[in-house]
């Protein structure tokens, strides 16, 4: 979103035809794969064998390699960021010798949420998991109660695979709880993943109406309560194949969908979720939801996103495509940002670029230690992107 993927007069290095599985082991639950591949073509791939991937977005489309470079996480409990199911990674450096990492590399760890800055990604080692059928259970709770909940009820409940809370505007006061649980019940869904040709039209005509029409809030309200309703009981890799499509705006001519994510120690909860509603009203945001997440700390990558366990907070909201609505929102997330920090938190760096030098700085110190590496493999610096040319 802030062109972490481009720079001017630059050669781009499109990875997507790489995208073969190198060798599969299903009895180890292991596969190395080409890093152009999606995870939707690694769950083509592993189905059959009754595997699934054990870190991912919770969406499919994105790239093995792409997920790497911005150390992605997903919904999983006690899994964290994707470091930690990757068993090794295969990179050419700028000189074109290529290198084979394990997580005991310096450079191995610098890859996740290094943006492409140190070579090219080509082959991923991963550690796979069953692919079991999931229960949907849907609760509310008080927004207060929600950190030891999560403690007690979610985090030591071996059951659980996946699970997030969903704070709603205008109060974000009210978390709907959504946790997969194993079972041996039998599907609702007889479809093991999505079709990869789906139809998201109905998706897209709600997602106008909530952020457009006037009582939109109050219709979202209405189809997700009888949403959740229904029994749900599908495969994990049906969960997993998610597909980005359903979040597309039915035109982006006046108007997009943007995302960003902070990341707070487990004992800032209150405290930035009620700056945060501040910051939000205040700038009149058009925000749609805020979807929150846990990770365990990271003990691998460099510039890691959670140097302590945190809750990670998902920010999804429409903006117009004017430049004074850019500058108004680069106001508002600075904004955001200066909160994130004075609770001890960071930001996630895949979107757009609004965050001051200083801002960035005190997120990522380890930008320095990174910044000494890239000299090192990549001393003409060929590597580059809008992220990078802005904040080295």
């Amino acid at each position: 979103m802030g062109g972490q993927v481009v720079a001017p007069d630059s050669l781009h290095l499109d990875m997507r035809g790489m995208n073969r599985v190198i060798a599969l082991a299903p009895e180890k639950g292991t596969v190395r794969i080409q890093a152009g591949a999606t995870w939707r073509d690694l769950l083509d791939a592993i189905d059959e064998y009754d595997l699934s991937v054990s870190i991912m977005q919770s969406f499919s489309n994105f790239t093995i390699g792409g997920s790497i470079s911005v150390n992605c996480h997903g919904r999983y409990i006690n899994k964290g960021p994707l470091v930690n199911s990757v068993r090794a990674i295969q990179m050419v450096s700028a000189d074109g010798q290529v290198h084979e990492l394990t997580p005991e590399s310096p450079l191995f760890r610098a890859l996740f949420g290094g943006y492409g800055g140190l070579g090219v990604v080509t082959e991923v080692e991963l550690n796979l998991d069953q692919n079991t059928r999931l229960r949907r259970i849907v609760e509310k709770i008080e927004l207060e109660s929600y950190p030891e909940y999560f403690n007690e009820y979610v985090a030591k409940n071996s059951k659980i695979v996946l699970h997030n809370a969903d704070l709603r505007p205008p109060g974000f006061t009210e978390p709907r709880l959504i946790s997969w649980t194993t079972t041996d019940d039998p599907v609702t869904e007889v479809e093991r993943m999505r079709p990869r040709d789906q139809d998201y039209s109905r998706n897209m005509n709600l997602l106008w109406a909530v952020s457009e029409l006037p009582g939109g809030k109050r219709l979202r309200k209405g189809v997700e309560d009888k949403l959740f309703e229904q029994e749900a009981v599908v495969w994990r890799n049906y969960e997993a194949s998610l597909d980005t499509d359903s979040l597309e705006p039915r035109t982006r001519l006046f108007t997009t969908y943007l995302l960003q994510e902070y990341f707070i120690p487990v004992n800032n909860f209150l405290p930035f979720v009620r700056s945060m509603t501040r910051v939000l009203t205040r700038n009149e945001v058009n925000a749609l939801n805020v979807s929150i997440r846990h990770s365990p700390r990271d003990e691998i990558s460099l510039l890691k996103w959670a140097p302590s366990e945190v809750f990670s907070f998902v920010l999804y909201y429409k903006q117009r495509n004017t430049n004074r609505a850019r500058r108004e929102a680069e106001a508002w997330t600075r904004e955001l940002i200066d909160v994130a920090l004075a609770n001890g938190g960071r930001y996630y760096l895949p979107y757009r670029l609004h965050a001051s030098r200083y801002q960035f700085e005190q997120a990522y110190p380890e930008i320095h230690e990174f910044i000494a590496m890239k000299k090192e493999v990549d001393p003409g610096a060929k590597f580059q992107n809008l992220l990078w040319e802005r904040y080295l």
